[in-house]
C-alpha cells in the first residue's frame, strides 16, 4: 500500500551507500544474501526464545540490506538473476518469521499457519500476474511504476513489503497480540490477492 510512496525516498537514501559499495567491489547478490542471513538470524533468535528486541534489530537490518542491494545493482550492473535472487530471498524471509513465532510458542501455530497460507495466496497471485503481464507485454500501471525499476512486473496491493515489516515489528513489540495481528494481516493479504485476481481477469480475460 505504501511501497510506492516510500520508493523514491528509499532510493535517494540508499543510492550513495550503494554507489560506495559498488566502487568497493561489493556485489548486489552478496548484499541480498547478507540480508537473508540477517532475516534468518532474526527468525532463529525468535524461535530460540531469544530477546525480541534483538530479533527486531536483525529484521530491520535485513530490510536495510534489501534496500541496498538494488542501489548496488543500479550503481554497477543489474542482472535477471539478481532480481530472481532478491524476490526469492524476500519470500524465504517472509515465511521464516511467522514460522519462528509458531516455534517459540505452540499457541501461535494456528494464526501463523493462517498467515502463511495468506502469504502463499498473495505471492502466487503476484508472481502469476508478473508472468502473464510479461507474456502479453503489458505496460505497468502508474501505481505499479511507482514501485521503481524492478526486474519483474510489480503490482500494487494492500499488503506489500512495508506493511509486512510493520506487522513483523508489531510481533516483536507486542508478542501477546500475535494471533490478532496475524489474523488481521492475513485478511489484508487475502483482500490483496482477490483484488489482484480481479485485475488479472480484466487484463487477461480475452483470448490471446
Amino acid at each position: 500500500m505504501f511501497d510506492g510512496i516510500l520508493r523514491k525516498p528509499i532510493d535517494l537514501a540508499t543510492a550513495p551507500m550503494g554507489a560506495r559499495l559498488a566502487r568497493a567491489g561489493v556485489r548486489a547478490d552478496a548484499v541480498t544474501l547478507a540480508g537473508l542471513a540477517l532475516g534468518l538470524g532474526a527468525a532463529g533468535v525468535i524461535a530460540a526464545q531469544g530477546h525480541l528486541i534483538l530479533a527486531l534489530s536483525l529484521i530491520l537490518a535485513s530490510r536495510i540490506a534489501d534496500g541496498l542491494d538494488g542501489a548496488v545493482a543500479r550503481a554497477s550492473q543489474k542482472t535477471d538473476f539478481g532480481g530472481y535472487l532478491d524476490i526469492t530471498c524476500d519470500f524465504i524471509f517472509y515465511g521464516a518469521i511467522p514460522l519462528a513465532f509458531a516455534l517459540r510458542n505452540p499457541e501461535n501455530a494456528l494464526p501463523a499457519a493462517v498467515l502463511l497460507a495468506s502469504f502463499y495466496m498473495n505471492g502466487a497471485t503476484f508472481l502469476a500476474y508478473a508472468i502473464f503481464s510479461e507474456k502479453r507485454h503489458l505496460a505497468p500501471r502508474a501505481a505499479d511504476r511507482a514501485r521503481g525499476d524492478k526486474s519483474l512486473h510489480f503490482t500494487a496491493g494492500l499488503a506489500e513489503g512495508f506493511e509486512t515489516i510493520a506487522v513483523f515489528t508489531a510481533f516483536c513489540l507486542w508478542p501477546a497480540s500475535f494471533a490478532a495481528l496475524s489474523f488481521g494481516f492475513a485478511a489484508l493479504c487475502v483482500a490483496s490477492a482477490l483484488a489482484r485476481m480481479a485485475l488479472a481477469k480484466r487484463a487477461f480475460g480475452g483470448a490471446k
